[in-house]
């Protein structure tokens, strides 16, 4: 989705709920079919947009997680301002009511919320947010059994030092002690106190400390946890909320209480509900805890077998993309093959072209020989008659010549004999 979205955009399709500033409903991207979460909220003319949701808004474009809720697009109007979210099938509250036995989840769906709620808030803590309203109302499921943070609308970054927060904040059953007894230096041990309230409820379908007042909610919380004091909490006194009259309650086993968890369960439940905030399990600790072995495993063996299965493709692609390159190798050289003997053909074409042209130069110039050959014995024929036939004529006019020759000698003989015998 982009910026420039409208509101128009949207289809509303049904109400999911409805907030102290804000209506969640249910809708479809018009565009692409798509299914979102719409949450509109209403813009006081005089007062503006409500710091809750720019909160929201600031933190939730920062946290991009698989177990947070994904913020799409703002859509700001002049009298609303419209967040588009993930569409997620309900919460963890409305799962718990329909899937579970009087609201208790099987121990495996336990685990697995569990998990990705615990790498939800760590991704938080990471990146240096506190949701601080954590309850099951705010953990969004939907039909693959996927669990998302959602609702930063009281979310608070902090730093270094710790800063001073408010102490109205998270619903009254999921507030840590710490929070409950007046503190305003509280940090990420907050949201771990409510996860392991929520991991408690999972079980029984109960909340584990449903007060009603404040100091109510401190009293069910020491009755079963321990009325802390100066040697198990020091300094736990001086907070505003705490007073002397407290009831002194020792420690119960958690097991007493929960005795369908199982002992690792139940030590990493200790671990995160502590009184003592210094005391409780970090995020990150939490999901290294044994209680998550068969889950990491799982994990890894998906990992390993997605890794197999790239490694396969990769396998396989290159193996596609040798083959690929062994064929146009082949055709590269086929090509070349052809275009040798093409090349050899034209050669050989060529050769014989020359060959034949080589031919015919020499039956020409061979004609061409023969030719004056026979000119010059011609001319040398028509030279031979020619003096023949000067030679015949020189021996006729000599024969001629001889012939008048005698006749004169016969008439000078005949004159001198006719002259000799007085003819005369």
């Amino acid at each position: 989705m982009d910026n420039k979205r409208h509101a128009s955009s949207f289809a509303q399709l049904e109400k999911l709920g409805e907030g102290t500033y804000a209506t969640v409903f249910k809708g479809r991207n018009r565009q692409t079919g798509e299914l979102v979460a719409l949450k509109e909220i209403h813009l006081d003319s005089e007062e503006g947009t409500p710091s809750t949701a720019i909160r929201e808004i600031s933190l939730m474009k920062e946290l991009k997680h698989e177990n947070i809720l994904a913020l799409h697009d703002v859509i700001h109007t002049e009298n609303k301002l419209m967040l588009v979210f993930d569409f997620m099938d309900g919460d963890l509250k409305k799962y718990m009511d329909t899937h579970g036995d009087r609201g208790a989840l099987k121990p495996p769906t336990i685990k697995s919320f569990m998990y990705q709620l615990l790498k939800g808030i760590d991704f938080c803590h990471q990146n240096r947010v506190l949701h601080r309203d954590l309850k099951p109302q705010n953990l969004l499921i939907n039909n693959k059994g996927s669990l998302k943070l959602g609702d930063f609308g009281l979310a608070r970054a902090f730093g270094i030092p710790v800063n001073t927060f408010s102490n109205e904040v998270v619903t009254l059953w999921y507030r840590a002690p710490d929070v409950l007894l007046g503190s305003r230096t509280y940090n990420t041990s907050i949201d771990i106190w409510s996860a392991g309230c929520i991991m408690a409820e999972m079980y029984t379908g109960r909340p584990l400390f449903p007060g009603t007042t404040n100091e109510d909610q401190l009293h069910k919380i020491f009755r079963i946890m321990g009325t802390p004091n100066e040697r198990t909490w020091p300094n736990v006194t001086k907070f505003t909320e705490y007073k002397t009259t407290f009831p002194n309650h020792a420690p119960q086993d958690l097991r007493t209480f929960l005795p369908q968890i199982d002992p690792q369960g139940i030590d990493l439940l200790q671990s995160m509900l502590q009184p003592r905030p210094e005391l409780r399990v970090s995020a990150s600790d939490a999901l290294r805890h044994p209680w998550f072995n068969d889950i990491i495993i799982q994990q890894q063996q998906h990992q390993q077998a997605q890794q197999a299965q790239m490694q396969h493709k990769h396998q396989q692609a290159a193996m596609h993309a040798q083959a690929q390159a062994q064929a146009q190798a082949q055709a590269q050289a086929q090509a070349q093959a052809q275009a040798q003997a093409q090349a050899q053909a034209h050669a050989h074409a060529q050769a014989q072209a020359h060959a034949h042209a080589h031919a015919q130069a020499q039956a020409h110039a061979h004609a061409q020989a023969q030719a004056q050959a026979q000119a010059q014995a011609h001319a040398q024929a028509q030279a031979q008659a020619q003096a023949h036939a000067q030679a015949q004529a020189q021996a006729q006019a000599h024969a001629h010549a001889q012939a008048y020759a005698q006749a004169q000698a016969q008439a000078r003989a005949y004159s001198d004999a006719a002259h000799a015998y007085g003819y005369q």
